[in-house]
């Protein structure tokens, strides 16, 4: 990690902190960003309860004095703190980068806000420019499911990795133009896809750590 990335992040989790009100029930996702907004949290003793969408956050927000709270079907979070791999102008996204991607979109669907934590440097003019799109697939006929994803899209490799819910990943390569929306949607729908990345339409606001130490607002 440089110094400038350092500094990005502590100002993306600075000012995510700023937006986290005392007595609040909120999700935290996965990441760097996202694990500097849980240290702030507990170095200034601010008294939240919250989500976890994945096993290493939880450690670390327990770790932290957050208490844990189940999303049980009546919980509502005033608000999900997630990163990002890509942001596009519209704040679309690809996520799933540390491969809890299901989880983190649980988690924000459980949200009334979704707060996302990043660097400048995360900014693209269109998803999928610097990285592939994860797509989480169940470990069961997995090639098949690969089979009827390269119907879709050019390319589909499996990274070895398994989620925190016993699933494969595939890294999808997203097409230069065309409707990521659509696309979206045929994914998902593919037999054997449990999710995939691309987060359309759901970020509220974005803060972006410069690597100068400040921060850049994008809101929906």
């Amino acid at each position: 990690m440089n110094d400038g990335d350092q500094l990005a992040r502590e100002a993306a989790a600075t000012a995510a902190l700023e937006r986290i009100e005392p007595g609040s029930t909120i999700g935290l996702g996965s990441g760097r960003a996202v694990w500097r907004v849980i240290e702030l949290i507990g170095e200034r003793g601010l008294a939240v309860r919250a989500a976890f969408a994945s096993e290493v956050t939880r450690e670390r927000a327990e770790a932290a004095g957050i208490e844990a709270v189940e999303l049980d079907g009546t919980l509502r979070l005033d608000v999900a703190v997630d990163g990002a791999d890509e942001i596009d102008p519209q704040l679309g996204l690809i996520k799933g980068g540390g491969a809890a991607l299901l989880r983190e979109k649980i988690v924000v669907a459980a949200a009334e806000r979704f707060l996302v934590v990043a660097e400048t440097k995360k900014k693209v003019d269109r998803l999928g420019a610097t990285r592939g799109l994860p797509v989480e697939v169940v470990r069961f006929g997995w090639r098949d499911t690969r089979r009827r994803l390269l119907e879709l899209v050019d390319a589909a490799e499996r990274r070895d990795v398994v989620t925190d819910e016993g699933h494969y990943l595939l890294d999808v390569e997203l097409p230069r133009d065309g409707d990521l929306g659509a696309l979206a949607d045929a994914i998902k729908a593919t037999v054997g896809v449990v999710e995939h990345g691309l987060f359309l339409g759901m970020a509220s606001e974005a803060l972006l750590g410069t690597p100068d130490g400040d921060v850049e607002v994008m809101r929906a």
